[in-house]
Formats: structure tokens, C-alpha cells, sequence
């Protein structure tokens, strides 16, 4: 993800931050004095509010790999823009063996997206959002590719700030 348009936020710019669990996973190490059982856990954290955030945690116990991961995740925050509840324009990315695709709305529809999805774009304050994932159902690379793909996104003030010119001839060419 090398995108220069990526705004990291500081924890202290922001409010109350919302953790969601997206994935826990059991994972085994076999050693010569037997299995070793921990647990890994992806996590988003966002203010609903434009400003998200995943982490991964790996801890012997569950609640510790989630502690583990909310961390992570407070110090890996972006921020989106959320035009009227939805995105500005729509949007793919890969990750991984993971293809997403995100498109705007009209209010009411609600977000219509898988589980790993759908956690991302409900902690990151959209409201109305059509998300289609192919390939892999990897919830880590879903998150990932998910996070990638509203970070490419650039509302109309961005796109004229960077071209120097003003709004209007942003939309009348």
C-alpha cells in the first residue's frame, strides 16, 4: 500500500473508539514436548466518524489476544472520507489472494458486505456502501484489502487541492 494520500491519525485527535472483533483463530505449535495452543486475533477500532483502525493480537489466552490487537490497531489509525454516509466514488483493492470492490449508495440501502467487511466499514462510520469481496474469504487479507481500499479514496476538495484549481472546475471540467 503505497499511497501517499493515507492521513495517520494520533489517538489523542480523536474521541471514544469502538473495538469490534472481526476474527479469532486457534493456533497450534507442535514441539518435541507436545502441542503449544495460542490464539490470534484480528481486531478494528474506529470512531465511526471516519477514523479506522486493525490490529493483530496473538496472546496463550483469548482476552489477551484481543487486548493485544485493540493496541495494535489504536496505533495503526486512518482517516476516510465519509460523504453523507457513504464514499465518494468506488473503489478496488487487492490483497493477498483477497479482491474488494466498495461503491457509494443511496441512503437507506445500509452496507450490504461479508462479516470481515463489514466490521471494517461499520467502524469507520458509512452507512450506506455496496461491498463485494472474490477470491480468498481470508478475514485477514479482508481486512487489509478492505482498510487499503478506503484509504485510496479522495473526496472532491482533496482531488482540488492536489490539481490547484477550484471546486467548481472539479465537477465542470
Amino acid at each position: 500500500m503505497a499511497n501517499t494520500n493515507v492521513k495517520k491519525v494520533r489517538t489523542s485527535d480523536l474521541g471514544e473508539l469502538k473495538d469490534k472483533l472481526v476474527s479469532i483463530q486457534r493456533v497450534t505449535k507442535v514441539t518435541k514436548g507436545g502441542r503449544t495452543f495460542t490464539f490470534a486475533a484480528i481486531v478494528v477500532v474506529g470512531n465511526e466518524n471516519g477514523i479506522v483502525g486493525y490490529g493483530l493480537g496473538k496472546a496463550s489466552e483469548v482476552q489477551a489476544a484481543v487486548a493485544k490487537g485493540i493496541e495494535d490497531a489504536k496505533k495503526n489509525l486512518v482517516k476516510v472520507p465519509v460523504i453523507n454516509g457513504t464514499i465518494p466514488h468506488k473503489q478496488e483493492m487487492r490483497f493477498g489472494g483477497s479482491l474488494v470492490m466498495i461503491r457509494p449508495a443511496a441512503p437507506g440501502t445500509g452496507i450490504i458486505a461479508g462479516g470481515a467487511m463489514r466490521a471494517v466499514l461499520e467502524s469507520v462510520g458509512i452507512k450506506n456502501v455496496l461491498a463485494k469481496s472474490k477470491g480468498s474469504s481470508n478475514p485477514h487479507n479482508l481486512v487489509k484489502a478492505t482498510v487499503g481500499a478506503l484509504c485510496e479514496l479522495r473526496d472532491a476538495a482533496s482531488v482540488a487541492q492536489v490539481r490547484g484549481i477550484s471546486m467548481s472546475k472539479v465537477f465542470n471540467g
